[in-house]
């Protein structure tokens, strides 16, 4: 029986997805609720969809796209997903981003994740500083050494706030596949509790070592670039969608790459960037119904040659 919940998760995602066209195929709207996984270091459940902000958040405060962007937000939350990645290389992203959660008034139901690139304790800490500040929290989920920048010095610095109970969770990013052997190395000599790094159809690097090594070490893994910043879907643009994408519950070319990196178990999440609340929606529904096993997963590395 559907909870209370279930039932406005789909209709979140189902009102927002009305736009999108021709009616929904009825697998949408009888699916399950937004899949979850483990985060390891403490086994709490973390939605597989996520939210990214690089480019598509880095807007002033007053830019009318604000209501664009919090409904995006609103799509994201009542939709099931929590999850929202950021950084202060992102131009004003984490400002953007601390403003909509802000406004929208659910800050318990977000999963607030930002990172720190400097050099040294000292800008590293006004850094961070910062980013409490632009977020408008007192405490940060989720906060990851962006690119692998002084590393060692970083991640002392973060324990020391997890500690304080002011971080929740710490880890490491990068976005290059000639970066994912840093990243296996990094992993080895410091323990943190998540790692992103990039992931996809046309960028399957980290299923030979890196996604490995995760699961066997209990370390979470956020995917940044499903698209490859959008060239994948590119190549499939007036395409009609394959017959058997309704077997993985898939109604878009974006939902097919998503569940590829989904059907990975190694993978937590994924996080996609997006201004467009119908395009959240579409992506939530990914993380709901059937994931494809190896023989489809073929078909569809196939279908974007």
């Amino acid at each position: 029986m559907s909870t209370r919940r279930q039932l406005l998760q789909r209709s979140a995602i189902a009102a927002a997805m009305f736009a999108l066209g021709p009616l929904l195929p009825s697998f949408v709207l009888a699916a399950e609720t937004l899949r979850t996984r483990k985060i390891p270091s403490t086994g709490e459940a973390l939605p597989v969809i996520g939210l990214g902000t690089s480019i598509t958040h880095n807007l002033s405060v007053d830019d009318p796209q604000m209501e664009r962007l919090l409904e995006v937000l609103r799509v994201l939350v009542e939709g099931g997903a929590s999850l929202i990645d950021t950084a202060p290389s992102y131009g004003n992203a984490e400002r953007v981003v601390g403003e909509l959660v802000k406004r929208f008034g659910q800050p318990e139901n977000v999963f607030l994740a930002s990172k720190v690139s400097s050099t040294g304790r000292e800008r590293g800490m006004a850094q961070i500083e910062a980013s409490f500040q632009a977020l408008q929290t007192d405490t940060i989920d989720l906060i990851q050494v962006h690119n692998l920048q002084d590393t060692s010095t970083q991640l002392g610095l973060m324990r020391e706030l997890k500690q304080e109970g002011r971080v929740r969770y710490i880890g490491v990013t990068h976005y290059l596949e000639s970066s994912h052997d840093r990243l296996l190395e990094t992993l080895k000599q410091e323990r943190v509790d998540f790692v992103q790094f990039n992931y996809s159809v046309s960028e399957r690097s980290a299923e030979k070592a890196l996604l490995p090594y995760c699961a066997e070490n209990g370390i979470a893994t956020l995917i940044n670039r499903p698209f490859t910043r959008g060239n994948l879907l590119s190549r499939v643009k007036g395409k009609p969608l394959p017959d058997w994408a309704a077997d993985i519950d898939a109604s878009s070319w974006a939902q097919l790459l998503l569940k590829f990196i989904l059907a990975e178990p190694a993978v937590t999440a994924v996080i996609p960037a997006t201004s467009n609340p119908r395009y959240m929606a579409d992506n939530l529904i990914a993380g709901q119904g059937r994931l494809p096993d190896e023989r489809q997963r073929k078909l569809i590395v196939e279908a974007f040659r």
